[in-house]
Order: structure tokens, then sequence, then C-alpha cells
């Protein structure tokens, strides 16, 4: 897997809004864990609701800031948002980690 495609391929769907392509590059069992919101979402239902709550409902774009591949299964993404949200622009970091080319445990946070 060329994890720099991987994640651009991932951002653009992101950023594009597509739903179900983003829900692609997840597991079917995936987790994410947000602690910025509070809570984890299982699975590619409680994913979508994330996405189409955080980023649809906010119009939120991710641009990415740097990415440091850990190893082949695991990396740690610093990002920006921006979007309809208060503070109009964020920092943020996802960690990643990955089996079968699909992301398994996503965590999320806002830098603030």
């Amino acid at each position: 897997m060329n994890i720099h495609n991987f994640i651009n391929d991932w951002l653009i769907a992101s950023n594009n809004f597509d739903t179900e392509k983003y829900l692609e590059f997840y597991e079917s069992e995936a987790i994410l864990d947000d602690p910025s919101v509070g809570r984890k979402f299982v699975g590619h239902k409680g994913i979508r609701d994330y996405f189409e709550s955080y980023f649809i409902g906010y119009n939120t774009n991710t641009k990415l800031v740097n990415l440091n591949i850990k190893d082949a299964e695991s990396v740690h993404l610093e990002v920006e948002f921006t979007g309809d949200f208060s503070e109009g622009k964020l920092g943020g970091i996802f960690d990643l980690k990955f089996k079968d080319e699909k992301i398994t445990f996503a965590k999320a946070d806002l830098i603030h």
C-alpha cells in the first residue's frame, strides 16, 4: 500500500464530502475515537454519523500539514481544519492504524 496515495485519496474524498467513498477507506468494524467531541464511533454506521455531522455539517475542509509514517501499519497526521465553526480554522491530528489496506482505528483530535 502506498500510504502517501492512500492519505491523499482519503483527504480528497473527505473534502469532496463523498460519504460513500470516505467509508471505503475504513474496515467495516473500524473505530474512530475523537476526544474533542467526547465519543467513539464504531463501524461504518458510526463513522458515517461522525463524517456527516462534523465534516459535512460544518463544511469542514482538511489540509495535510505533516505526515509521519511510523511503520507500514500506522501513521500520524497533523492537519488544518477550516469550516463553518466559530474558530474558522483549527489544528488537528489523526493517528491511523491499517490492516489489509483499510483503516481499522482512527484517533482524531483538535489542537487548541
